[in-house]
Parts: C-alpha cells; structure tokens; sequence
C-alpha cells in the first residue's frame, strides 16, 4: 500500500506466505478516526476487506491470524458465503 496522506499503516502491516500463498496484510487507519482497517491484497492485485473495523492494530492481525488458523489463507482471499458469515 502506498502511503496516502491521512492514512496511518500500522507496523503490524507485512507480507505474509503460508500454504504457498503469498498475501499483503494492510493494517490502516483514517488519520483523526479510531477504528483500525484489516485488508488482504492477494499476488493478483485483489483485495479482501473486514466489514468491521477493529480498535487496536493488534486486533486486527490477531483476526487474521485467527482466520488463517480456522479457514487457511486461501479461504480468506476467496471466501465462500459460509466463510464470509464466519470470519469478516
């Protein structure tokens, strides 16, 4: 993610790979707002975003960790409509 003004990127923001999946874990937030944004960007340029907002980063990439742990990584970039009800 390019760095926007007003947007601060949490340092929880990284580059992940698991199950030979590679994926950007944005962590971001409006500057002068307080709920953090979770958004995966996958290899091909998609975007997978929480409808809900978290109040810490750290939430945030606990959520995702979550994620990987209950779906894998390849459900949270590709979602069915059981995983989207579950999980964002």
């Amino acid at each position: 993610m390019a760095d926007f003004p007003g947007i601060i990127r949490s340092p929880l923001s990284q580059t992940i790979t698991h199950d030979g999946i590679t994926v950007q874990v944005e962590i971001y937030r409006l500057e002068g707002t307080e709920g953090w944004t979770l958004e995966l960007v996958d290899a091909e340029g998609g975007s997978t975003v929480w409808q809900d907002s978290f109040a810490t980063d750290a939430e945030a990439f606990a959520e995702f960790m979550d994620g990987v742990r209950q779906l894998g990584l390849a459900k949270l970039i590709d979602p069915d409509e059981d995983d989207i009800a579950t999980v964002h």
